[in-house]
């Protein structure tokens, strides 16, 4: 046998018999391109290149393994396969938790999607459950797959070609939708000269429903490092004064109301977003910004409200979004009180 074919076998029995190896490297990967991404993008941007390529092969390996085959007469062993495989799902989903984990908006649906992935890591490291549960039964395993792509893409585009994070979240969209295909037509068993139509429906519901869940669904390099409800603020230092949990009517008539955001964003990467204002759950105002990354702080950005309405007392919002509509954080406040001035002490 040849040396090669000799030293990758030996180099997946070494993984099989300490899978562990396969986690810890997944997770410390993920946590350092996490780390790195500010001040060695390169290196993370690298790394996000190689998930992609990793993930391309995956796409192709049941063709590829076949031209082996036909060209050198060997074929790859199935728990080679197998196992590589389980370190691409790992490598995959530890790769974009950090991301996602820090820009998660906890009280909102966006727990819910990160939670899934937090899930699917999990399936990914424990052995029976990946292997005598999702990959025996075809279109979960299919389904877990163009999942996690989805996940990865998010992720990585931004990184890589600078995609803003509207624009990576349809490009991811679209790709998990063009890969549901094959689990799809595995589900439909109508006669065959329905299957296709049928088949499309499902793929265009299943771009409708992402595209509507995309509130729920985190930007992965977008969160919030700083945020602040002032009355006053520092144009020339671009300060926020005392951060403000309730305010009076006559504060936010005299001065305003100055919402303050430090956004952390991968270097060069430009966005634009919104401080859409929310008073008692209904949209008031929204105020677009222009973004750039590069900041280790984030980018410090900033909305002046005047105009409110004549009763402005109740809970009010302001949610910080992308031009996709995902949002980045929100900050909150209430107004309470009259209208005469707070009682200061001698």
């Amino acid at each position: 046998m040849p040396t090669w074919k000799t030293l990758l076998l030996r180099l997946f029995a070494l993984a099989q018999r300490y899978p562990g190896t396969i986690a810890a490297f997944g997770f410390v990967s993920g946590v350092v391109s996490f780390f790195t991404v500010e001040r060695h993008e390169a290196f993370a941007r690298g790394i996000a290149v190689i998930m992609l390529i990793s993930w391309a092969w995956l796409m192709v390996e049941q063709t590829l393994r076949q031209r082996i085959a036909q060209r050198f007469g060997w074929t790859i062993p199935t728990p080679v396969l197998r196992y590589a495989t389980q370190m691409i799902h790992q490598e995959g989903l530890f790769f974009v938790l950090p991301f996602l984990y820090t820009a998660t908006t906890w009280n909102s649906g966006q727990a819910l999607f990160t939670g899934l992935l937090g899930a699917a890591a999990l399936v990914a490291l424990v052995d029976p459950l990946y292997f005598k549960w999702l990959a025996a039964r075809r279109w979960v395993f299919l389904t877990y797959h163009t999942f996690t792509l989805f996940a990865v893409l998010l992720t990585a585009l931004p990184l890589i070609l600078r995609v803003p994070t509207g624009n990576s979240y349809k490009l991811a969209l679209g790709v998990a939708v063009v890969l549901s295909f094959p689990t799809l037509s595995n589900l439909i068993s109508v006669e065959a000269r329905w299957r296709k139509w049928a088949v499309v429906g499902l793929m265009l519901a299943l771009g409708a429903v992402g595209w509507l869940a995309r509130l729920w669904v985190p930007p992965a390099t977008l969160w919030l490092t700083e945020v602040a409800i002032a009355t006053e603020l520092d144009s020339r230092n671009m300060e926020a004064g005392k951060s403000l949990r309730t305010v009076r009517p006559a504060q936010m008539r005299a001065n305003g109301i100055y919402a303050y955001t430090a956004i952390n964003a991968p270097l060069g990467l430009k966005e634009h977003i919104y401080h859409v204002w929310m008073h008692d759950g209904r949209e008031v105002d929204r105020i677009a910004l222009d973004i750039q990354g590069g900041r280790k702080e984030g980018y410090r950005a900033w909305t002046h409200k005047q105009n409110f309405p004549p009763d402005p007392r109740g809970r009010w919002q302001v949610k910080v979004v992308t031009d996709a509509g995902q949002m980045i954080g929100t900050l909150r406040f209430r107004v309470e009180g009259g209208d005469e001035p707070p009682a200061t002490t001698p």
